[in-house]
């Protein structure tokens, strides 16, 4: 397997018939995928097979892909509308954000063994766990630019806003997951440091 390859050549390449080429752009982009997918699904297993679902769809329309974005960002756009038809599909049970109960629940949800879990979390997850106490703007945005590695320009072309207005709500979201951090998690914050 050819580790060296740009997804461009590699995506050349199975346009041109050689189809398990594509195995190299799955095991490439399958965490990504998976967790941009359980972001927005929150079962594990549904968000497996949605993940699979989407490389599925990538390939059936890779010859769309004009590589005038990098294709994570293309692969993004497939996450995206894959995840919103399974939950239409699904009708989960729907909390209006305007709803301030729906954040006191969110921030009230305090379990009594959290504390037992807190020596078997890694950072990492005490961080993904803080972007999931964020309200689902504030940690798309989050996980676009520290998950997904996109720059700020691909993230306008993503949400389709202004790159500076990508900038404004990073650095609230920034600011906001600090302070989700510093609730939820100071013990665990002060055994880092």
């Amino acid at each position: 397997m050819s580790t060296g390859q740009t997804d461009n050549e590699i995506i050349s390449r199975v346009l041109q018939g050689e189809q398990n080429a594509y195995a190299e752009l799955v095991n490439r982009y399958q965490n990504y995928v998976f967790t941009l997918t359980l972001r927005m699904i929150k079962s594990r297993e549904d968000a497996e097979e949605v993940a699979q679902d989407v490389f599925i769809k990538a390939y059936r329309y890779l010859s769309d892909f004009r590589g005038e974005s990098k294709f994570s960002t293309w692969l993004y756009t497939i996450v995206n509308t894959t995840c919103i038809t399974f939950l239409r599909k699904k009708k989960l049970e729907v909390y209006s954000l305007d709803n301030e109960k729906v954040f006191e629940m969110a921030d009230s949800q305090d379990s009594g063994f959290r504390a037992n879990m807190v020596e078997q979390k890694s950072r990492v997850n005490m961080v993904n766990e803080a972007i999931a106490l964020l309200s689902p703007d504030d940690g798309e945005i989050i996980t676009l630019f520290y998950k997904a590695e996109q720059n700020l320009e691909e993230i306008s072309k993503i949400l389709g806003i202004e790159t500076n207005t990508v900038k404004v709500r990073l650095h609230r979201a920034r600011i906001r997951l600090k302070e989700k951090m510093e609730n939820h998690f100071s013990e665990e914050i002060k055994n880092i440091y």
